[in-house]
């Protein structure tokens, strides 16, 4: 496995990429990593097989998609001048497929995103992938949390002030 020197320095991350609003942030923080530690950085993307199909069969219209989520990320470091190599997974569980992978290639950092959302009722949620990566990943996790949008910030999605 890669080597944290204590301050903040990684030889090796694993960029875990879903395509959404994150992505961005997520490959931003992992450039200006890479730049001050030297570090190599993997962009991965999976793509979520269900029980329906064989981990192997081709998912209609998922390749084109994970091929332009890596191409953009390859792009943004490509600006930055950082090199990032890319990896496209099939996999029954998003979590594991991350964590699997950064472990077999000596990963010592994840870098995952997660949008700021409630769920109805107005709880934040983090879903499922982050928890997992966060619980189970043997090394360092950084976790890019988006803003909160202006009118969640102020409450007022959830307040309604009364005036006489």
């Amino acid at each position: 496995m890669g080597e944290s020197n204590g301050q903040g320095q990684f030889s090796r991350a694993v960029v875990a990429l879903n395509g959404g609003a994150t992505d961005p942030l997520v490959v931003g923080s992992a450039i200006r990593l890479a730049k001050q530690s030297r570090a190599e950085a993997i962009a991965i993307h999976v793509i979520e097989v269900d029980w329906t199909h064989d981990l192997g069969d081709v998912v209609p219209g998922s390749q084109q998609r994970a091929s332009e989520v890596l191409d953009r990320a390859e792009g943004q470091a490509e600006r930055a001048g950082i090199a990032l190599k890319t990896t496209l997974l099939q996999a029954r569980d998003v979590g594991a497929a991350i964590v699997d992978e950064a472990a077999a290639i000596g990963a010592d950092l994840i870098v995952v995103g997660l949008p700021y959302r409630t769920k109805f009722g107005g709880d934040f949620a983090m879903g499922r992938v982050v928890p997992y990566v966060l619980q189970n990943a043997p090394m360092a996790v950084l976790v890019v949390r988006s803003a909160i949008p202006a009118e969640a910030a102020n409450g007022s999605d959830r307040l309604t002030a009364v005036r006489d």
